[in-house]
């Protein structure tokens, strides 16, 4: 190492005397019929030379070997460092500070050029992080990426720290397996000064001191996320001041895209929080009201059937009785829609693929709407016979349901209620109109949404899930359910489900 560092420290003004040297060999023959200025202008070059390749102590001394050099060869007497004339003094005063002051100019556009370079090189490194890591949308892909990316960009080994809500610094991710040369607790110990006081840090942490890490803290003004650490996978000098911005650098980016993902996260939870809280008042108040009704149904009607046994006719117990019974079931549609809706989001409801026969599902459907239709006629158009499909039937069953009973619920009395079946080569659709209120053009989706009621039917009891549901189940069987306005009034519904394909 020392002696790599002494022959970088000496070649230069080596090389420098034997360019020179060869020179005034060179120039020799031709003293007599050069000018001495136009010597002295050629003794420049190698000053020029030294400044633009190794900076201004070489060049420096070229400027003064080249005066000696002139001197001793060039000016009477000839062989002597003395001058016959006092005005060649001036001459070289003169040509020193021409080879100084050229010597400065040309470092400086050196020191242009690198820094130059640096910067474009800044640029480059900054623009391929921010590349890999915009894309993130989560902490762990963020500091995955991250530490990968700067790691092979930098050849050093790329360790963050987060600060949890208690301000306690844990490791977020590490670019490579923690190296044994590495003291682990001292470097923890660092990242929380650095992360408390807000500064960065440079330090030996190895055992044997080669290893420098440096430390800078993700912050954004006054906001602090964690520290990052960087260590050379090589033993290595002192870090130069270029290379310093640079680290300063990628840490505010890398702060600002911890910030980004940790509001982003904040966000959601926050809306997630917000929005069941929504549902959860959303659920009790609709099913509050959706079986305060039933509930005061059945216990009207069974308070008079005990209380009254005697007043009332034969005729009279039965209609109580019916108005228990229709109350229950009631009930029960509640009860079945919610247990459906919390199977549907929790992922809990498995479909059982068998080959169905439609007729016997809408028939089995019709029965148990009998009773709930009441003064409307529900009449079932087909045009071809109807094919079978593959599904579940239970879930058919209920999907069919739910849209019928919202059709017969949202239509007035004494009015038709059509559903018509119509086969295609691959999939059958089943459509549900009514002559009720109709919908609104923005609530055409909106109606399959979970708990939305429209302002139109407000004055209804219900609960917004019948249609939620039932999307999902033709969806689970690789269906479409959608809704249109009837003309001149009502709403159609829509469901498509895919046939038995013949092999």
């Amino acid at each position: 190492m020392t002696k790599s560092l002494s022959t970088f420290r000496w070649h230069p003004y080596a090389i420098t005397a034997l360019l020179i040297a060869g020179m005034t060999i060179l120039l020799k023959p031709f003293g007599l019929t050069f000018e001495t200025a136009n010597i002295a202008l050629i003794f420049l070059l190698p000053v020029l030379l030294n400044a633009a390749v190794w900076g201004l102590r070489p060049a420096f001394f070229a400027a003064f070997l080249g005066v000696l050099s002139f001197d001793f060869f060039y000016i009477p007497p000839v062989l002597s460092f003395t001058v016959a004339d006092l005005r060649y003094l001036i001459s070289f005063a003169v040509y020193l500070v021409v080879a100084v002051l050229t010597a400065s100019l040309a470092a400086r556009l050196k020191q242009q050029v690198l820094y130059s370079k640096q910067k474009e090189k800044q640029t480059a490194t900054l623009y391929a992080l921010s590349k890999q890591i915009s894309s993130a949308v989560d902490m762990p892909s963020l500091l995955d990426r991250f530490s990968r990316q700067l790691s092979e960009i930098l050849k050093m080994d790329v360790t963050i720290y987060l600060a949890e809500n208690n301000n306690k610094l844990t490791l977020a991710r590490r670019s490579s397996p923690f190296s044994h040369h590495v003291q682990e607790q001292a470097e923890l110990v660092l990242a929380k000064r650095v992360y408390k006081q807000g500064k960065s840090l440079e330090k030996r942490i190895s055992h044997t001191g080669g290893l420098i890490g440096h430390f800078i803290p993700l912050q954004i003004e006054e906001h602090r996320f964690g520290v990052m650490v960087l260590i050379s996978k090589h033993e290595r000098s002192e870090t130069l001041p270029e290379q310093a911005l640079l680290f300063e650098a990628i840490g505010g980016l890398a702060a600002s895209a911890v910030a980004r993902v940790k509001f982003e996260e904040e966000a959601k939870l926050a809306h997630l929080t917000a929005e069941s809280e929504r549902l959860r008042n959303a659920i009790l108040n609709s099913v509050s009201h959706e079986l305060r009704t039933p509930l005061a149904a059945i216990i009207g009607s069974a308070t008079g059937l005990i209380d009254g046994e005697k007043l009332f006719t034969a005729e009279e117990r039965m209609e109580l009785l019916a108005t228990i019974r229709d109350g229950a079931l009631r009930m029960n549609r509640l009860v079945l829609n919610l247990l459906g809706m919390a199977r549907l989001e929790g992922g809990m409801l498995t479909l059982r693929k068998d080959e169905c026969e439609l007729e016997e599902i809408i028939g089995s459907t019709f029965m148990q709407l009998k009773d709930y239709q009441e003064h409307r006629t529900i009449r079932l158009d087909l045009t071809d016979e109807i094919p079978i499909v593959l599904g579940d039937e239970a879930l058919l069953e209920q999907m069919l349901i739910n849209v019928i009973s919202n059709a017969i619920k949202y239509s007035p009395d004494y009015s038709e209620i059509i559903l018509s079946v119509k086969a295609g080569s691959e999939f059958i659709q089943l459509t549900v109109a009514d002559e009720g209120v109709g919908l609104k053009e923005d609530e055409l989706e909106r109606i399959f949404e979970k708990f939305y009621r429209s302002e139109q039917t407000g004055y209804l009891t219900g609960t917004g899930l019948g249609l939620a549901i039932s999307k999902g189940i033709a969806e689970l069987h690789g269906g479409t359910i959608s809704a249109h306005p009837n003309a001149p009034k009502g709403a159609i519904i829509t469901i498509s489900l895919p046939l038995v394909q013949n092999n």
